[in-house]
């Protein structure tokens, strides 16, 4: 199942799980906890979380969820960060992971996250995203859970200045405001009314609009219709030597999802979905755009969200997760 960032408060978030940043005493803290322990009932989680009396670090304990709508809360021991020299990655990797395992021993089918040890722990956050995407990644390869990060800034996001500064000389130089977009079409009017005296040959000549061509009949162009959505994906899966799991997974989709574009051969999908598999699949530009037109789709220099797209196939940099904390910063759609 897919890992999605969003912004919300993680008490009304609608998951089987939430996670609760504790310490090692589990005792009520502040920020995050706060309000997880006050939405939850106070007094009701510190008997609970007393009862259990201790949960070591980078490690994770349950309790009901009480009075929110998540079934469990997961209080997960993140450490202290000072310099980073003193195991921090590892033990907060293995919080992550073993919230994740708890969970789904307890047969839960999402989670929800906030940033671990990021708040009064004094972990960067940059550094914190690096640590939660990687377990949570790599978790999602060899389990199906569906994953909220739960975030409140763009500051949480592990984009590098570098890749963030390139990404904006990219968007400088690709992207077109609908407006200009709209204004390129009275001239393009212009074009079209000129005299046939005025029309160069060549590649500038004017072609005959599609209108004026000869009318073929419907059975004829039925004879002729392109691959689907699912046949080409399909045949690109089989034409790598790729197994259908290790696709959707790194497509950031479900397994039910994947099931159905495998079953209709006229399944149709979201633009999403159709560059979530050109990003699982390493195709490259051209490609990219021959699998968004068999799905009715193409790419829009008025978008924001396909020009970041555009930049990181050109790149051929195929993290979908680095992707998508790229368009979280961005406040556009993620994929999966």
């Amino acid at each position: 199942m897919p890992f999605l960032m969003i912004r919300n408060d993680i008490t009304k978030v609608q998951a089987d799980a939430i996670v609760n940043p504790a310490n090692e005493d589990l005792l009520e803290g502040s920020g995050t906890s706060y309000a997880i322990y006050q939405a939850a009932g106070e007094d009701t989680l510190n008997e609970a979380c007393a009862r259990i009396g201790h949960c070591d670090l980078g490690k994770a304990v349950i309790t009901a969820g009480f009075n929110l709508s998540a079934r469990y809360i997961i209080h997960s021991v993140g450490p202290v960060y000072r310099d980073g020299l003193g195991n921090e990655d590892d033990l907060l990797y293995s919080a992550y992971w073993e919230s994740m395992k708890l969970a789904m021993e307890y047969g839960c089918e999402s989670i929800a996250f906030p940033l671990l040890s990021s708040g009064s722990y004094g972990y960067p956050k940059d550094k914190a995203m690096q640590v939660a995407v990687s377990a949570i990644s790599q978790f999602l390869m060899e389990h199906d859970l569906l994953v909220f990060m739960v975030l409140y800034d763009k500051e949480s996001v592990s984009v590098s200045q570098k890749l963030f500064t390139s990404i904006e000389e990219y968007i400088d130089d690709h992207y077109v405001d609908e407006n200009e977009e709209f204004l390129s079409i009275p001239k393009a009017r212009a074009q079209m009314a000129a005299p046939s005296g005025n029309v160069s040959s060549g590649e500038d000549s004017m072609r005959v609009p599609t209108f004026l061509k000869p009318k073929r009949s419907l059975d004829k162009l039925m004879d002729n219709l392109d691959e689907t959505f699912s046949q080409r994906l399909l045949r690109l899966i089989d034409e790598r030597g790729l197994k259908d799991s290790t696709v959707y997974k790194k497509a950031n989709v479900d397994r039910r999802h994947f099931s159905k574009i495998r079953k209709d051969v006229f399944y149709a999908p979201t633009k999403k979905t159709v560059l979530s598999f050109a990003v699982a699949l390493e195709l490259s530009l051209d490609e990219t755009i021959d699998l968004l037109k068999c799905a009715g789709y193409a790419f829009s220099k008025s978008s924001k969200f396909d020009v970041i797209i555009c930049y990181f196939i050109e790149n051929k940099s195929y993290n979908i997760f680095e992707i998508n904390e790229m368009l979280f910063a961005y406040d556009q759609p993620i994929l999966g």
